[in-house]
């Protein structure tokens, strides 16, 4: 082995010098500009390097929408492959893998060698390799075994492409890679087509998904492909201007003489025998034979289809327009702007497939909103099934979760057992407090979430299982990762979308929130249930650290206690009554006016009226933010919540 690794660093000294070698070109090249260009010494071997969880953050983050499109071709692929050893990768334009699929058996080798999430492959770090030399080169190819530029990675065969954005520029690459392969590079070849044929369909959705409100042209030179897999994507405005394209597009176009730059802002009609007001005769209303037009310069024959923009606009949600939001998501909120925000996002993706991961304090309504956001969905008539990951026991939750056959294991029931992701079939899965799920857990829900297959203890054939996966934590899953005690793979499975509940302390809807709760214990024991002033004050400046469930908790013992429907200062529990310094204002005692002409009174008594909302305090007195943050540092006032 020692020997084959001084012979190939022989070689890379003899490339770099000059002199003629057998092997492919772009190999050859690559090796010389990692001599000469970024210095790298062919002695010397490079491990693997991993970024730290907050570099891969800051790479993920920059193209989030993207990553979420091309997570289904990532899947799609590697269910081609899935067995044969091969591990998937999606870097960024710099190199940086921003999502990866893999072996989980092989987890340790495919980290250490580089083959994981996170890990840098940019030719200048790591030499001649498929990620690095295709993001230098801008074309497909294979860097197999030998053809690498460190011995460290020669037993690798890696193949990747290019995948390009609607613009013409370099989006991301795709690679498939193994530890082990046959000798002979042909071996790679249909891995090499299937890579290029699936950056083919990242490449077009994403042109979909960006221009779905504009003319998208598809053309091809097959009568057959022209609707269901298009050679050639473009996309035009209202006045035929091109504004998007595919790769396969820009270098057909570029081949009549445009450059890629120049292509954006072109008429349609000056590249193409046909006028934006004919693009109507290609709708899929002709047959596919009628449907021809030609390049002007060389007159290359083309079938096309036109998918025209939609008839009517869907309007935008106007802020304050409570009539956008699907009534279980309005429910949630009086009006407090910062959770309107989150539920106003978090309806624009009640039907779609991501996972969802809900942060917020314990009693906040993380589970309330997993609820509502099922039952604005089209899985709204299907199972709700909620995993409390904390309350099962480390020894039986993957019996709960994935269920068993009968007599799988001992203490299994004769009758088997179901599983509760099985139940969750076509509804929802809600994993709450998911950041307590043991690490062993981890690994089986992240294949179910990757594989959408579930496979019961005492069972060798998966089933497959449809499920939308929301889950729910109060603690810092970036911190777990760290402390090795929570999976960032499966982190970034479940963070599709991230919302985060604001505490009650923080909300200017309380007194809506009191009176929604009083009205359903009314219609719930049939007493009109009433808050005198003073209590309703103690609620006020209560601190409410337990959130919406002391909330709860504080009312039903209220109404528990009060006489004749009217809650009084004393039906309040005492713990709320006695919130510190922040205590309710004694009934009769006069409270300092709004107006007081001592400053340091007049803030405090607006941010106790607003329930310590610095946003709704800022408003009402018509100054920033950070004004009132100033002043409250100034005059040494504390929120109630803030408080040692």
């Amino acid at each position: 082995m020692e020997n084959a690794k001084a012979a190939h660093i022989n070689e890379l000294v003899r490339v770099s010098e000059g002199i003629a070698s057998k092997r492919d070109a772009i190999i050859t090249e690559s090796w010389r500009r990692c001599v000469a260009d970024h210095k790298l010494d062919p002695t010397v071997r490079r491990e693997a390097y991993i970024l730290p969880h907050e570099r891969l953050c800051l790479h993920r983050d920059a193209m989030d929408e993207f990553l979420r499109m091309a997570r289904f071709g990532l899947e799609a692929l590697y269910h081609q492959v899935a067995g044969m050893g091969y591990a998937l990768l999606l870097t960024d334009s710099n190199g940086v893998t921003v999502d990866f699929i893999g072996d989980r058996a092989s987890d340790d080798d495919l980290r250490r060698t580089g083959l994981y999430l996170g890990a840098d492959w940019n030719e200048g770090r790591a030499g001649t390799c498929a990620v690095g030399t295709c993001i230098a080169t801008g074309e497909a190819l294979t860097v197999h075994q030998t053809d690498h530029f460190d011995t460290t990675h020669i037993p690798l065969t890696c193949t990747a492409a290019p995948v390009f954005h609607s613009g013409g520029g370099l989006a991301a690459v795709l690679d498939i890679s193994a530890l082990r392969s046959p000798e002979p590079k042909i071996s790679q070849y249909l891995a090499l087509q299937l890579v290029k044929a699936y950056t083919h369909k990242i490449e077009n959705a994403n042109l979909y998904n960006n221009f779905r409100r504009e003319w998208v042209v598809k053309l091809s030179a097959s009568q057959e492909f022209a609707e269901v897999d298009p050679d050639f994507v473009i996309a035009l405005d209202g006045a035929g201007r091109i504004i998007g394209f595919n790769h396969r597009a820009c270098r057909l176009l570029a081949g009549e003489g445009e450059d890629r730059e120049q292509l954006i802002g072109r008429s349609f009609s000056d590249l193409f025998d046909c006028q934006v007001d004919d693009l109507v005769r290609f709708v899929r209303s002709l047959p596919t034979d009628q449907r021809t037009l030609h390049l002007r310069r060389s007159g290359t024959p083309l079938f096309a289809q036109a998918m025209p923009p939609p008839a009517i606009a869907v309007p935008r949600p106007r802020k304050g327009d409570e009539g956008n939001l699907p009534k279980p998501l309005q429910a949630m909120c009086g009006g407090d702007p910062a959770l309107k925000a989150v539920l106003t996002r978090a309806a624009k993706l009640v039907n779609t497939r991501m996972s969802l991961l809900i942060h917020g304090e314990t009693g906040t309504g993380k589970e309330h909103l997993a609820k509502a956001l099922h039952q604005s969905s089209v899985r709204a008539a299907k199972p709700f099934v909620a995993v409390n990951c904390a309350a099962l026991p480390e020894a039986l939750i993957e019996s709960e979760l994935f269920g068993h056959e009968p007599g799988s294991f001992t203490g299994a029931t004769s009758r088997g057992k179901k599983g509760l992701i099985l139940e969750a079939d076509g509804g929802t899965l809600f994993l709450d407090e998911i950041g307590d799920m043991p690490l062993s857990s981890q690994t089986r829900l992240l294949r179910v979430l990757a594989e959408r297959e579930v496979t019961p203890i005492g069972r060798t054939k998966a089933v497959s299982v449809d499920v939308r996966v929301i889950a729910a934590t109060h603690r810092d899953l970036v911190e777990l990762i760290k402390a090795g005690t929570f999976r960032d793979d499966l982190y970034f499975r479940l963070n599709g979308a991230v919302f985060t509940v604001p505490p009650l302390r923080q909300r200017g809807d309380l007194d809506w929130l009191i009176d929604r709760l009083l009205a359903e214990r009314t219609e719930r024991d049939g007493i009109g249930y009433a808050i005198a002033a003073p209590a309703l004050a103690a609620l006020r400046a209560h601190g409410w650290p337990g959130n919406v469930r002391e909330l709860v908790n504080a009312l039903d013992y209220a109404c528990a206690v009060c006489t004749d429907g009217l809650i009084e200062l004393m039906d309040i529990p005492d713990p709320v009554q006695r919130s510190g310094v922040f205590e309710a204002w004694p009934a009769g005692a006069p409270t300092p006016a709004p107006d007081s002409a001592d400053p340091a009174v007049r803030l405090r008594e607006v941010l106790r009226r607003l329930h310590w909302n610095v946003s709704a305090a800022a408003r009402d007195m018509g100054v920033d933010r950070s004004t009132i943050h100033r002043q409250m540092r100034r005059f040494g006032i504390v929120p109630p919540h803030r408080l040692d």
